[in-house]
Formats: structure tokens, sequence, C-alpha cells
């Protein structure tokens, strides 16, 4: 049996507390059906602020659209069971067309006080409206505490640069290898991983923060998964270089230097001056004197393209967002 987390603990003590709080405010107000209030505040309570207001929102205009039709039903087939199967085709129909098939079950259970009281006066229309607003208030209210996680985005983020940086440091390696039977492609599965963990944070963080948003993690995120998808490209340039033209060792020791250089705020301005050297100086040199000569060139030649444009993400993600802030510019 896995060991009960702490976060756990948190979360079902406070779905427990906003539940318990609504029953006692709907007891307080004389409603009828007062432990529904109590069913609504736990299904309102989502993992994010904006899942949370987002399911409000949307079980707050199902719910006026179930009165509507139960209306209709009731008043056409009376209270019965025949009315209330025919309001829930109609309402299921309804929200699953409109998105909204988190509001069927719940709004379904305020309707049914209807059919039990065989009455659909002004006044039980009150107490369903109340027991809703007072089972989403503490809903809303409950999550109201969740804040942005920037340690954790923080750390898994910095998982991604190492992996990251650990394979620039292998390609330089195996750059220099004509063998390259002992390299594979297992450190981008690590790679894809770190990055999925750090989108995951980021999205949460994304969806905790009502105001002064920023997309600095996600574009940050973002920027480090488009960056894989290069290293992919030049992993596979890589292993098929069999012969090793005089140009390895500068291409390698350019793999050196960014590594050497690894650092989440530089803007590889630097990096970038040195590699547009390199490719000027190499269209400069002698023509291959063999077919297999040419073909290395130019798998090195590829690479260093793909290097150009591994550090132009980079860059452009810090020009946006500046060296050491989180506010694009």
């Amino acid at each position: 049996m896995r060991r009960i987390k702490s976060f756990h603990i948190v979360k079902a003590f406070k779905i427990a507390l906003a539940a318990v709080l609504s029953i006692l405010t709907a007891n307080l107000l004389g409603l009828k059906y007062a432990v529904t209030a109590g069913i609504i505040t736990v299904l309102s309570i989502q993992n994010t602020k904006r899942e949370t207001l987002k399911t409000a929102r949307n079980r707050g205009l199902a719910f006026l659209c179930a009165l509507a039709l139960a209306f209709l039903c009731y008043a056409l087939v009376g209270f019965g069971v025949g009315a209330f199967i025919l309001y829930l085709f109609l309402f299921a129909l309804l929200c699953l067309s409109a998105g909204w098939g988190e509001a069927i079950a719940m709004d379904s259970v305020l309707i049914s006080h209807f059919l039990t009281e065989q009455s659909f006066g002004r006044q039980m229309i009150a107490n369903e409206l109340l027991l809703f607003l007072i089972g989403t208030f503490y809903g809303i209210l409950i999550n109201l505490h969740l804040r942005k996680k920037e340690g954790e985005f923080d750390a898994l983020s910095r998982q991604v640069d190492e992996e990251i940086k650990g394979i620039v440091h292998r390609m330089g390696e195996n750059l220099m290898r004509a063998d390259k039977t002992g390299y594979n492609s297992d450190c981008f599965a690590r790679l894809e991983d770190r990055i999925r963990l750090a989108k995951e944070s980021a999205l949460r963080n994304w969806n905790n923060t009502l105001w002064s948003q920023s997309a600095y993690e996600l574009d940050y995120i973002r920027m480090r998964e488009n960056q894989s998808r290069v290293l992919r490209n030049i992993y596979d340039s890589i292993v098929r270089i069999d012969m090793l033209p005089a140009q390895t060792m500068q291409v390698a020791a350019f793999f050196c230097e960014i590594e050497k250089q690894y650092h989440r705020d530089n803007d590889v301005e630097g990096l970038l001056k040195i590699l547009e050297k390199m490719l000027f100086n190499m269209k400069l040199e002698a023509l291959p004197q063999s077919r297999e000569e040419f073909e290395a060139r130019a798998l090195l030649f590829y690479t260093l393209m793909q290097l150009d444009e591994f550090l132009r993400l980079k860059n452009r993600f810090v020009v946006r967002y500046g060296a050491t802030g989180r506010n694009p510019k």
C-alpha cells in the first residue's frame, strides 16, 4: 500500500472542511436538502484556481438551463418519473453538446428535489439556487489559497537543463569517435520525461495565477522542448559520421564551448558569433578529396546549422524575457 502523501492529507482536510461549512451554512438558512450543498462543494473543488472557476461557470450556466428544461418537462408531463427521464435526456444532450459534461450529475441532483417535493414553486427554486450558490462559493473559497510553486518548477527545469547539458557533452565526445557503437539515444528518453514533468508544473502554476500572469515558465519549457528536437536531429547526424575529417576537432571543440557557457541566463550572443565565423571559414576551405570526406563534412556542416537553430532558440527567449527577469520586454 502506498504511503499517504502530505498533500493528499491536506486536500482531504480541505474537502471535508469546505463541505461541512457548506452544510452548516445551508442549515443556518433553513434550506431543505442542506447536505446537497456539501456535495456541490466537493464536486466544485478542482486542482487549480482556473479549473475551479471554469467548472463553477459551466455548472452555473448548465443549472440555469436545467431549471428551464425541468420546468417545461414537469409542466408538460407532470411530476413523475417520466418527466424526470425526459429532462435527463434533454439536459444530458445539451451538456454533452456544450462541453458541460461535468454538470450533468450535480445539477440533476438539484432538479430531482422538485420531483421529490412535487412542486416547482418560487420557494423551491430559491432553495435550489441557494444550495448551488453556497456549495459553489465554498468550493471556490477553499481553493483561493492555491499559489504558484515556483520552487517546484525551478527544480524541475534545472533537471531539464542538466540533461541537455549532458547531451551536449556526450555529443562533443562521440563526435571524435569513428566507432559510434556505444552511443545510443537513451538520454533523450530521460530528457523528454524531465520536460514532461516541468511542463506539468508550469501549467499548474499558470492555472493557479489569476492576475499578473506571466508565460515565462511555459515559454521556457517550450524553448527547451524545441531545443530537444534540434538535438535529436544533431544526434541522428553524428551517429552517421564514420570518418573524421580535419574539421571534426573544431566542431567538437564548439560543443565543449557550448557546455562551458551553458547557463539559463546566457543570451548566447558570443556563441553565435563564434559559430558564424566557423561556418564562414568552412566555406573557404579546400573541397573534399573523396566521397567519404564529402559526406562527413556535409554532416558536420548540417550539425553546425542545427546548432545555430539550437542557440537562436535560446537567444530569442532571453531577448524576450531579459537575462534575469520574468516579464517579457
